[in-house]
């Protein structure tokens, strides 16, 4: 009776996996639908897929700058992150994958799942995606600068502090005022 109980109960998971910027659609429904099978094997309920589109990424990963995002939340068991997780390290698609735990000890019965947000749809990607995501950027002032203005900055502001560095000590090494005349210079002889 008290596994009966226990497998009702699971954890809730997302994981956000990174694709190649440059893959089609076909392939990208099949590492989506691969990614399905391997948690539909531990027994897992799939209860969310989204896909996000290609983004630029905060970094360059595996030299590549942009990425296609997807999001899947599940319901799962121990070993599901760990089957899921592996069989997305075995695709050279997969750029990056991270998993999160949401919830633990969620019972599985009480978790409705709508048909429509586990269709697996294919991505469609265009070079309108990468113009309009540049031009937004820019609209947010995110774009990078060309090298050359970076380089001009850079320069302006090592120059700028040297010119404070240099400044800063002919204001300590001035002459101080002091009651025995130590400091002061010699008077002159008549």
């Amino acid at each position: 009776m008290a596994t009966e109980a226990r497998s009702t109960r699971a954890s809730d998971y997302e994981t956000v996996f990174i694709l190649r910027p440059d893959i089609d659609g076909e392939a990208s429904e099949k590492v989506i639908s691969r990614a399905i099978s391997s948690l539909e094997s531990t027994g897992a309920k799939l209860t969310k897929i989204e896909s996000w589109g290609k983004r630029r990424l905060a970094y360059p990963i595996a030299k590549q700058r942009k990425g296609v995002y997807v999001y899947l939340r599940y319901l799962g068991a121990k070993g599901t992150v760990a089957e899921l997780e592996r069989n997305l390290r075995m695709l050279d698609t997969v750029i990056r994958h991270m998993t999160v735990v949401l919830a633990k000890d969620v019972d599985v019965s009480s978790v409705t799942v709508d048909p429509e947000e586990v269709k697996v749809r294919r991505i469609e990607l265009s070079a309108e995606d990468d113009e309009r995501d540049e031009s937004y950027e820019a609209q947010l002032g995110l774009a990078d600068e060309p090298r050359r203005d970076r380089d001009r900055d850079r320069d302006r502001d090592r120059d700028r502090d040297r010119d404070r560095e240099q400044a800063a000590p002919a204001a300590v090494e001035a002459p101080k005022d002091s009651d025995d005349g130590a400091g002061a210079p010699p008077a002159a002889e008549a």
